[in-house]
């Protein structure tokens, strides 16, 4: 090397690389590492399926059976046994698409506060941006999601539900307060899991809790005929979750040939419930909703933020 060259340093990236899209490694970006870091992203969503369906013979079926089984079990516990399903119009459509909304939500959240004690051997042995292992979490929940959701939409059209503007908008509303909202618990959970191993099972509780406080198996005015127009009744229904059951309930459920005609016999809506949660148009309240989630999602991600650095230490 001439004595007027440069000598290289070590670290650094020269132009060239640069050029080619190469990155400093051990680079944090925060909040953004999941899109700066996309491909590591990719490998962790197929370790998590490689690991969850080793060994399994059913494999991605298992994204189907499991809320069958479910769905059966709550049709004929509630919708038989207790008769509900004579109570309201296409009750199976309102039911599976509640129960949809719970198992992502349930999904997300417990896979997420699991994400850093189930990748200990990475976190604490390697450098990985700590972010992407609650994001790979909620991809693979999507990927399980699917295939509910292509049921759920089946179903509707097997009852007479055509697709509307309406319907789109309301899906699309409901799924960014869900994963807002859940990605926001989940990162929380995440955290504090890495020091206090019980949060788990405190996330099993809220997860339970959260499938019987939200109007998935039973009538939103059953709620409001128990608790009036109480304050008790104002905090459920300004609930985002269940802001987001109802607003899959309009998305699936509320423009179906049978609700319509249910709403047109009776005026009083004692079968059929009120347009969303509050009954302010189509999708109700849905800017509540957003906004709590929006900000439970900033709370998570600025306390993940500050507590990441002592995963390694912790674990």
């Amino acid at each position: 090397m001439s004595a007027g060259a440069a000598a290289p340093s070590i670290g650094r990236l020269s132009k060239a690389e640069k050029a080619q899209g190469w990155r400093t490694p051990g680079q944090d970006h925060g909040w953004l590492n999941p899109l700066y870091e996309r491909f590591l992203l990719h490998l962790l969503v197929k370790k998590e399926l490689r690991v969850r369906y080793r060994g399994s013979v059913l494999g991605m079926a298992w994204s189907y059976v499991k809320p069958a089984v479910q769905f059966l079990v709550f049709f004929l516990a509630l919708g038989v046994f207790l008769q509900l399903n004579k109570g309201m119009p296409a009750y199976a459509v309102y039911l599976f698409s509640g129960i949809v909304v719970a198992n992502l939500f349930g999904e997300v959240f417990g896979n997420c506060t699991r994400s850093i004690t189930g990748n200990q051997a990475l976190v604490s042995k390697i450098y990985l941006p700590s972010e992407l292992f609650p994001w790979s979490s909620m991809i693979v929940a999507l990927i399980h999601f699917l295939p509910q959701v292509l049921v759920l939409t089946i179903g509707a059209l097997l009852y007479g539900w055509i697709p509307s503007p309406t319907a789109a908008i309301a899906f699309f509303l409901g799924m960014v307060i869900l994963l807002l909202l859940s990605m926001g618990l989940g990162m929380i959970g995440a955290a504090l899991n890495a020091a206090y191993r019980d949060i788990e099972n405190f996330v099993d509780l809220i997860t339970m809790v959260a499938m019987w406080i939200t109007p998935i198996m039973y009538k939103i005015t059953m709620v409001k005929d128990a608790l009036q127009d109480s304050i008790w009744w104002w905090l459920y229904s300004l609930n985002p979750l269940a802001i987001v059951v109802e607003l899959f309930h309009v998305a699936f459920w509320r423009y179906g040939p049978e609700v319509v005609e249910a709403v047109e016999v009776d005026k009083d809506l004692s079968l059929v419930p009120p347009l969303g949660p509050l009954s302010n148009g189509p999708f109700g309240y849905w800017w509540v909703g957003l906004l709590t989630s929006a900000i439970v999602f900033a709370i998570g991600t600025l306390v993940f933020e500050r507590t990441k650095r002592r995963f390694a230490q912790e674990l």
